[in-house]
């Protein structure tokens, strides 16, 4: 079997196609599914760049999207040959969290490619209920693109965010995996949208998924821009996963009372916040990491109404993944980078 793995942490130059034994088969309740595509994460390069105690080798990848193909004892609702998508979250043991239906918030959860071998290969055996079925308009590569960001974005925006109608929203790095499903989500949420984005490209991809303003936040004082958009008042929620570059940025676009969400910190995580406005202006910042099956099938519910769908740069072979590494590092991508494992899946 095929895999792409590091064997050192470092540079995307790690990275490098192997041969890796086969997997066992399907133990009771699990499946194998042939992987078609898996999609590239942040996560992914955190964990191949710095990420502490990770065990070598390692197959990165959280994502991924595939073909149904060997049942193991017990499992049903799902037939060989079902086209699936992934859920990478899962939890090694029993909590009240996950009791609770809140899994990643327990001490037992992980994520695909972080916490164990991950997606960048050609087959996966993993329990059933973590297989999804997605539209049947999606690609493999679209489909691949859509689990991790799509919970994140859903579970920060609507569980851990309460989005509300007539709300404003700023999202920064808004043309991103996770940015360009907060868009979509919160427009389905009732909200208007500000969207701030590096370039015109990017900018007409907010615009065509539903934003009602831009703001190009390289070239502006997209703080600035923000108050004016607002009458002065600035966003009621503010959306910044890019972390150390914009941080204290973003608790100024945030009116008083207003709330910050984060999923993560793609510049860095050590930002310096002024506590003054986070207790004199009353913010509440709201952390969200990941989310439940449930979460995702609720996501994938709103998909197959045709109100939520994946953004695909393009598709690389599953070869060129330091590649993939670069683009998503260099910025220069909108929406997601796929990895395809058989040049001719759709």
């Amino acid at each position: 079997m095929r895999a792409i793995r590091f064997h050192q942490q470092g540079p995307p130059d790690v990275l490098q196609l192997d041969e890796v034994p086969p997997l066992p088969p399907p133990g009771p309740g699990q499946v194998r599914v042939a992987v078609h595509a898996a999609s590239v994460n942040h996560l992914d390069i955190w964990v191949r760049r710095e990420l502490p105690g990770v065990g070598l080798p390692r197959i990165p990848g959280a994502d991924a999207a595939g073909v149904i193909a060997e049942l193991g004892p017990a499992v049903t609702g799902l037939s060989v040959g079902d086209r699936v998508l992934i859920d990478p979250g899962y939890t090694t043991a029993p909590s009240v969290e996950e009791t609770e239906g809140h899994p990643s918030q327990s001490p037992h959860f992980g994520i695909l490619g972080e916490s164990c071998d991950g997606t960048y290969r050609d087959e996966l055996v993993l329990d059933a209920q973590r297989c999804l079925p997605f539209p049947e308009r999606w690609s493999f590569a679209e489909a691949a693109s859509f689990p991790l960001t799509a919970l994140t974005a859903w579970r920060m925006c609507i569980v851990r965010g309460q989005l509300k109608p007539g709300e404003t929203v700023l999202i920064l790095g808004a043309a991103a995996g996770v940015g360009v499903m907060c868009i979509q989500i919160a427009k389905l949420a009732g909200c208007r949208v500000i969207a701030a984005a590096s370039t015109p490209e990017k900018r007409a991809l907010c615009a065509a998924l539903g934003a009602d303003d831009l703001i190009p936040y390289a070239e502006a004082d997209w703080v600035k821009e923000c108050k004016v958009l607002t009458a002065g008042r600035g966003a009621d929620v503010t959306i910044d996963y890019v972390g150390k570059t914009t941080w204290r940025h973003s608790l100024k676009a945030t009116r008083t009372g207003g709330r910050v969400l984060t999923c993560g910190a793609t510049t860095g995580h050590d930002p310096t916040t002024d506590l003054r406005h986070v207790f004199f202006r009353q913010l509440s910042i709201i952390g969200s990491t990941m989310g439940s099956n449930a979460d995702l099938r609720a996501a994938l519910t709103v998909a197959g109404r045709g109100q939520l769908r994946p953004v695909l740069d393009r598709t690389l072979p599953l070869a060129e993944a330091a590649q993939a590494h670069r683009l998503i590092e260099g910025r220069s991508v909108l929406g997601k980078v796929a990895l395809s494992m058989q040049q001719s899946s759709p």
